[in-house]
């Protein structure tokens, strides 16, 4: 690779393949807000990133400082490799990757206002109007102010106006909210793995026999509630397995190991350097749930209440 300590470019298009940038890549004067960054081919940035628009058109990249665009952060449908971002990624209209030979690693929180994102993997939240998943996993929360379509995704929570989701459906906290009734295309599944003993399928041992995915159903499990104020009124629904959840740490307050996993994998550098435990590892074993090779056993998250009063007593 050319290393590069110091960038001094008068060209409005910066393009990088193989090559090692030490520093950050950030405007200096009025003229740089225009630039534009296209990855060509291996790169690794050290330093944050500023630009008007950020094309990846191949891999492998490792960015690792905080990216923001001004118009997009878009990763082309061809590209190859591995794309990383290890902080936050930010743009003031659009962050676009529906690559599917490629996978996109983000280690902390998107925002944009449209979000498109396919076979990613987002170790914190995704904030914008409009999200389109596909094929991903987020182990935060999906926060959409105007809609948000989910398919075939893990994903730790959602909170939307409009949710509309499809194929298979993961949820890796108790609680998802929206305020219109969710659309669910025919044929759509949805699990919650507050129960799932992640931790113990994370390195290669039996699962607990009191652990397990839930099947959820959005007409039986949504709660309606009305948020009043002096002035105005919400309607919020909430999608919940709480409850089950709530029993189940009465009765064995040891769990899973599944809080040190998913908060491992949100720290990123932080806490997974110690534990020896890479990002892309975390990545790995969420898609091997989503696409069956993990395979997690299906509890009714249903209890006893004499059985659990004896164990409380």
């Amino acid at each position: 690779m050319t290393e590069y300590t110091e960038l001094r470019l008068d060209d409005q298009r910066l393009l990088l393949n193989k090559n090692l940038v030490k520093s950050a890549i950030l405007p200096k004067v009025a003229s740089d807000l225009d630039r534009d960054i296209v990855i060509q081919g291996d790169a690794i940035i050290e330093g944050a990133v500023y630009a008007r628009y950020f094309e990846v058109q191949n891999g492998n990249l490792e960015v690792k400082g905080a990216l923001f665009t001004q118009i997009e952060m878009h990763i082309n449908s061809d590209a190859k490799g591995s794309v990383i971002f290890r902080k936050t990624v930010g743009s003031a209209d659009s962050v676009v990757s529906l690559t599917t030979s490629c996978r996109a690693i983000f280690g902390s929180d998107v925002s944009a206002k449209r979000i498109s994102l396919r076979n990613a993997f987002i170790a914190g939240s995704l904030f914008a109007d409009e999200i389109v998943l596909e094929d991903c996993v987020v182990i935060g929360g999906v926060f959409s102010s105007s809609t948000l379509e989910i398919t075939n995704s893990i994903v730790g929570t959602f909170n939307s106006p409009r949710v509309q989701i499809s194929k298979m459906i993961y949820l890796l906290l108790p609680s998802a909210f929206s305020t219109e009734k969710i659309y669910v295309i025919p044929g759509t599944d949805m699990y919650n793995l507050s129960l799932a003993d992640l931790g113990s399928l994370f390195k290669g041992q039996q699962q607990s026999n009191t652990s397990g995915k839930i099947k959820m159903n959005t007409e039986a499990d949504e709660i309606k509630s009305v948020l009043r104020s002096d002035e105005t009124q919400q309607v919020i629904r909430s999608y919940s397995v709480i409850g089950k959840v709530l029993v189940a740490d009465l009765q064995d307050m040891d769990k899973f190991g599944n809080h040190f996993l998913l908060t491992a994998a949100s720290l990123g550098t932080q806490l997974l350097k110690p534990y020896d435990t890479p990002l892309e590892n975390i990545a790995d074993f969420f898609f091997q749930i989503l696409i069956g090779k993990v395979d997690i056993q299906q509890i009714s998250g249903e209890f006893n209440m004499k059985e659990l009063i004896d164990k409380i007593k």
